[in-house]
């Protein structure tokens, strides 16, 4: 089992989830992130029995980066509630996508509305039945030759959000078949990384900041090399 821990205490447990690894259980019921958190702790702290590994939020099976675990249930009821309200928590993402975005920096606003057969989210600019309003605002940070570097701040937490809402501005991240990419990943995965996930300590009431580097490929190493030689934004438009 290779899970990378990015950070654990009493309380909570964070990893780097990689791209096409399952957070829960679904109609495959293939093994998930979950049960191999269930298995590293009964094993690190030889556990006798069941073992509680609470899940706050989700990450898209194809999406890479940080997912934040409970290990008590004090600590998932607290986390549920600022996961919910959007309360002492933050979420930046990286994302590749094949062109400049229309501005350096913007912020999207859309209701969302999630076609259940189709595992597809649709963005609409005004209210409909059944939608859900998304925000996020989004700044190019960086370019290499064929693809452009996205940083996210998330604000909402919709299905598919970062997809649906940059395809709205003609934006397709690199990989995703489902959102208008042209080809698929070796990996099967998406170039959408959860990268920061910043907040207050459920329990303990301190701050904390956990970053994840993104998976090890050409294109992500490429603007990783960028960003530890100081070259992120600002990205001159054009």
């Amino acid at each position: 089992m290779k899970v990378e821990i990015l950070y654990e205490d009493n309380h909570i447990i964070a990893v780097n989830k990689a791209c096409g690894e399952l957070v829960q259980s679904d109609i495959t019921r293939e093994r998930t992130l979950v049960d191999d958190m269930k298995d590293y702790l009964k094993n690190k702290y030889n556990k006798p029995g069941n073992v509680f590994v609470g899940l706050p939020h989700r990450l898209d099976r194809p999406t890479s980066g940080i997912v934040l675990l409970a290990k008590t249930g004090k600590a998932l009821e607290r986390l549920n509630k600022m996961f919910s309200e959007r309360d002492s928590i933050s979420k930046t993402y990286w994302a590749v996508v094949n062109k400049r975005p229309p501005r350096h920096t913007d912020t999207l606003e859309h209701y969302l509305k999630k076609n259940q057969e189709q595992n597809k989210s649709y963005a609409y600019s005004k209210p409909v039945p059944g939608a859900k309003y998304a925000r996020l605002t989004y700044r190019h940070v960086a370019s290499i030759e064929r693809y452009h570097l996205l940083e996210i701040s998330l604000f909402t937490g919709r299905h598919h959000q970062i997809r649906v809402q940059l395809g709205t501005i003609n934006l397709k991240i690199k990989g995703d078949l489902k959102y208008g990419f042209p080809r698929a990943n070796n990996d099967k995965g998406i170039h959408l990384h959860a990268r920061k996930l910043e907040f207050m300590h459920p329990v303990k009431k301190t701050p904390i900041t956990i970053i994840a580097e993104p998976p090890d490929d050409k294109v992500w190493n490429e603007f990783v090399k960028l960003f530890r030689e100081n070259q992120f934004s600002p990205v001159i438009p054009v």
